[in-house]
């Protein structure tokens, strides 16, 4: 039987000999190419799902001197891989990959040249030089776009040789190139290396950005985002060129990838303050659709987008005051895309939507879900404190769910009854001390809502009745409470004992604590 037979029976029967790593290795030496290949693979499976198996890197290494594109694949990828832990006999295979860049293939010269420049060793530098500029100028696009992503990974690596190299200049000279993806690429590397140099490296001028604006719809979704990326940050000096920029990216949200969508409406929005006001309505209104489609998006991509939208609200509140029910929780969200929509939701509610804002939030309020259950009780608060005509009946649904006696709503409860005191200090103080006449200081949890309990207890004493003994109850427990509830406790009995008001007992106890 021969040795390469027995070697695929083993394996087919799983009958074990010297362990995996000794039937790698066995493989990876073998006189046949297609047994060495499918070894290979072997190899790459087992990286794939975790096992270490860097120690067949001088093994696999030996084979990356082929003509098969394929195997080549495999072998640079396990090199990148493992290039860290073993960098010295990584720079053996710089010869092959400088070969390569100059393979009449040019898949063969793309591979080489990425596989340089994501081997992060530092001695690889100075191999990388000469193959990059090359291929920098390479007569196929699809080399050309590869080694200007490169240029950033080597300037991390090496900045100051990078600029000796005059590599940024290729980069800005290559955004003039007749191909679109080598455009996107170059401006993706750019606006990587002014990230890692919180400098301006990309300086967008008007020849420039026409050059952009006519390549953005040519490009692949990816390249558009590092367009979109780059045409953001860019200020327009005339009228005519925000209506250009206006008028070339508003088709981008209508695209199907959510991060085009996002980055075509942050490039609008920068350009929103200088256009007139009709304009800018009409252009807000067109923002509209747009962000309601991506409701429609996974949970993870919504999140982001609620995220975002959340911040054009602040600036831009009237952009979906019209679109409330997109924004309604739906009861397969997720936690987290739940507490964002509430807090959407809170700055959508105005006077012609507050109390279907309010029936909505009041059946949040309902929910088995503790976090969801607090956040909307605090948003019914801000929602009361937001709109004047409709803070009756936010008074008045709090007050149901008071009734409603839920362990974890008194806390926040308690808390945003503060906050509404504050704000309407007579208008509805009889409800809300009926309120707090029935919360025992006992039944709360939350350190802030003890402390709340109490500034109300001491700013409306008047109105409490027994209040003395409330308070001798609480300074007996002083020593036990968090600094918050002790000045709070401190502030009220103070303020009450200036004015008399308190007995000569409580005073004494409170001073011996």
């Amino acid at each position: 039987m021969s040795k390469r037979l027995e070697s695929r029976i083993r394996r087919i029967f799983n009958i074990p000999k010297k362990g995996e790593t000794y039937e790698f290795r066995s493989g990876l030496v073998s006189q046949y190419a297609d047994e060495r290949k499918d070894t290979i693979q072997r190899v790459i499976a087992a990286m794939t799902v975790g096992k270490d198996v860097s120690a067949l890197f001088p093994d696999v290494l030996k084979n990356i001197a082929t003509h098969d594109l394929e195997q080549k694949k495999l072998v640079y990828l396990y090199l990148m891989n493992y290039a860290k832990t073993n960098p010295e006999l990584c720079i053996l295979a710089t010869n092959t990959f400088v070969q390569d860049t100059e393979d009449p293939n040019p898949l063969v010269r793309a591979l080489a040249i990425r596989t340089m420049g994501c081997i992060r060793v530092d001695k690889m530098v100075d191999y990388l030089s000469i193959p990059l500029k090359r291929t920098l100028k390479d007569d196929n696009p699809y080399v050309r776009k590869t080694a200007a992503i490169c240029v950033a990974k080597m300037f991390e690596l090496n900045s100051e040789l990078c600029l000796e190299q005059g590599f940024l200049d290729i980069l800005m000279k290559m955004i003039d190139d007749s191909n679109q993806m080598v455009v996107a690429n170059a401006i993706s590397s750019l606006i990587e290396i002014s990230k890692s140099t919180n400098s301006k490296v990309l300086q967008l001028d008007s020849k420039i950005l026409k050059k952009l604006l006519m390549t953005l719809n040519e490009c692949t979704e990816w390249g558009r985002i590092s367009i979109l990326n780059a045409l953001s940050d860019y200020e327009a000096g005339e009228v005519s060129e925000v209506q250009h920029v206006i008028e070339r990216v508003s088709p981008q949200m209508q695209h199907e990838n959510p991060a085009v969508v996002l980055s075509a409406i942050k490039v609008l929005l920068k350009q929103m303050d200088k256009i007139q006001d009709e304009q800018r309505k009409n252009l807000l209104r067109r923002l509209s659709s747009p962000l309601v489609s991506l409701m429609s998006t996974p949970p993870e991509i919504q999140f982001v987008a609620l995220r975002n939208i959340r911040i054009i609200l602040e600036k831009y509140p009237e952009v979906l005051s019209k679109e409330l029910r997109v924004f309604f929780i739906k009861y397969n969200d997720p936690l987290y895309l739940k507490l964002e929509k509430i807090e959407i939701l809170v700055r959508l509610a105005n006077e012609s939507n507050g109390l279907l804002l309010l029936a909505e939030l009041r059946e949040y309020a309902m929910e088995v879900e503790i976090d969801v259950v607090r956040r909307s009780v605090e948003a019914i608060g801000q929602i009361a404190i937001k709109l004047v005509k409709i803070s009756k009946k936010s008074i008045d649904v709090l007050y149901e769910l008071f009734i409603s006696r839920s362990e974890y709503l008194i806390d926040d409860l308690v808390i945003v009854l503060q906050n509404l005191l504050r704000r309407y200090p007579k208008e509805y103080l009889t409800t809300i001390i009926t309120i707090i006449s029935d919360v025992s200081f006992e039944s709360l949890v939350n350190n802030e809502a003890m402390a709340s309990y109490i500034w109300i207890v001491g700013q409306y004493s008047k109105e409490i009745p027994h209040l003395e003994d409330k308070l001798s109850g609480l300074v007996s427990q002083f020593a036990e409470m968090e600094s918050i509830v002790q000045s709070a406790l401190l502030t009220a009995i103070i303020r009450h004992t200036s004015t008399g008001e308190f007995c000569p007992q409580t005073t004494q106890t409170c001073k011996r604590r």
